[in-house]
């Protein structure tokens, strides 16, 4: 298992995720993410707001993802 934040994930908070995997950790982020959204969280909003920015090419959230993933590749198990 292995632990990442919201802020490494491209958020805005120090919310931790714990997972098995990189998919699993980037749904909870997910889900935390709609969440705050819903809550109407102004530094959420922010944040998403950049990866909105992000997402409008292809390449390059391909290539944040796979960093993200490496990331959490790297990380010691909890």
């Amino acid at each position: 298992m292995k632990t990442m934040t919201c802020k490494q994930l491209g958020g805005a908070c120090t919310q931790e995720f714990h997972a098995n995997t990189f998919n699993e950790i980037a749904d909870m982020s997910k889900k935390h993410g709609m969440e705050m959204f819903q809550k109407g969280d102004e530094l959420h909003l922010k944040a998403m707001n950049e990866m909105q920015k992000l997402m409008q090419s292809t390449d390059s959230m391909n290539k944040w993802m796979e960093n993200k993933r490496k990331e959490f590749d790297a990380l010691p198990n909890d």
